[in-house]
């Protein structure tokens, strides 16, 4: 058993949220942590050892990745994975918590810190983009020659770890469609603005994500709140 915010919650199961029986795990005491994974991942699939030792650890199966079934009639986004986890966060009754995620999983730990700020204390992302495709990625580790498929080898550990724990091994071919068509173009300049917790953004300097994007998103942020500072005390000053 764990417990968080004095209730006490089982180390993993299943949880009814926003349709889906969404699957999670706890490790660990201490203030939560929530670390969302990215495209295929799944709980288990990474270690948190040292930070177990001080957080209560909670990682998540999103919709259609490992032992969370797909809805097949509801698409997937970036905006549906952050609503999924804030009703994880209510049904485990946590009020406030930390936020881990990695690639579309860094995309819902922002949202979440746009939409849902009473909820966020600290955001980390790593490899997570803020902007549209064409200015976010990598080309040089994005372009295929041929676009891959549900049997390319260059998925080949992905598709074997979502048949290990799937409920249907078989729907991977519909779960591979349904991420790939996922329409992410970012936030705007006045969401970026608009996030209160402190957000450390990471990124490999050889990853998919253009290491500029990340150096061009933490400037914009700082223009963008500066900004916002600068017209505050202008109104402050000189009051219309």
């Amino acid at each position: 058993m764990n417990s968080l915010n004095g209730k006490t919650t089982e180390p993993r199961g299943y949880a009814p949220i926003n349709g889906l029986k969404m699957y999670y795990e706890i490790e660990g005491t201490g203030d939560p942590l929530v670390c969302i994974p990215p495209a295929f991942g799944y709980a288990g699939v990474n270690s948190y050892r040292a930070l177990v030792q001080s957080h209560a650890v909670i990682t998540v199966d999103l919709q259609g990745h490992g032992r969370t079934a797909d809805i097949p009639e509801r698409p997937l986004s970036i905006e549906q994975y952050a609503k999924d986890v804030v009703g994880l966060l209510k049904y485990l009754g946590i009020s406030k918590a930390d936020f881990f995620g990695e690639s579309y999983g860094g995309n819902a730990a922002a949202m979440i810190a746009i939409r849902y700020p009473e909820l966020v204390g600290r955001v980390v992302t790593y490899a997570a983009t803020f902007g549209p495709p064409q200015i976010a990625l990598n080309p040089q580790t994005t372009h295929f020659d041929h676009p891959p498929t549900a049997d390319s080898r260059n998925i080949q550990f992905q598709r074997e770890n979502y048949k290990k724990v799937a409920p249907d091994p078989n729907y991977w071919p519909k779960s591979f469609d349904k991420l790939g068509s996922i329409q992410w173009e970012g936030f705007s300049n006045e969401e970026l603005a608009s996030i209160k917790a402190p957000i450390l953004i990471v990124l490999g300097d050889c990853d998919f994500v253009r290491l500029e994007h990340a150096v061009e998103t933490v400037k914009l942020r700082a223009e963008l709140v500066f900004g916002i500072f600068a017209d505050v005390m202008a109104q402050l000053a000189f009051p219309e």
